[in-house]
């Protein structure tokens, strides 16, 4: 089965080079799902916030892209009430060569530097692009909770 033993060294990649501020714990009966988290950057609008989403690996994986799901609540523009993420590689950029660490980084990328662009949350991203203070207080208030 391709799609085992690509996700078996997709996962010996990601042990021996972690990606920092990312931990991914494939789920112990079902090696298709993985529970992840990410610690945002001290930079970023949700520092010292963790964020949890549950990526989950088709079966007729890598040909098909993996669906992500945040599992913690995040006030993003990129990032809708499902838990939903709108990042391209996960949607028509998707390419059988790409490598899970890839797409985890980009997603890291995505969460640390929310963009008002190519929404999923058009009124979040209005107040981002309108009024940053508001975005960033809004931002800082549910990464507490």
């Amino acid at each position: 089965m391709t799609a085992l033993r690509r996700i078996q060294r997709e996962l010996a990649n990601i042990a021996t080079q972690p990606i920092e501020g990312i931990t991914v714990e494939p789920k112990e009966d079902n090696i298709f799902e993985w529970q992840c988290a990410i610690k945002a950057d001290s930079e970023s609008p949700y520092k010292n916030g963790t964020f949890r989403f549950n990526l989950s690996l088709p079966p007729n994986f890598p040909f098909k892209a993996p669906t992500v799901t945040f599992t913690t609540k995040i006030y993003h523009p990129g990032i809708n009430e499902e838990g939903s993420i709108c990042v391209p590689i996960l949607r028509d950029e998707w390419k059988p060569s790409a490598s899970l660490a890839t797409v985890l980084a980009i997603i890291q990328e995505k969460v640390n530097n929310p963009s008002p662009d190519d929404p999923f949350e058009p009124d979040i991203a209005a107040v981002l692009k309108n009024d940053k203070s508001k975005f960033l207080a809004t931002a800082k208030e549910w990464t507490k909770k």
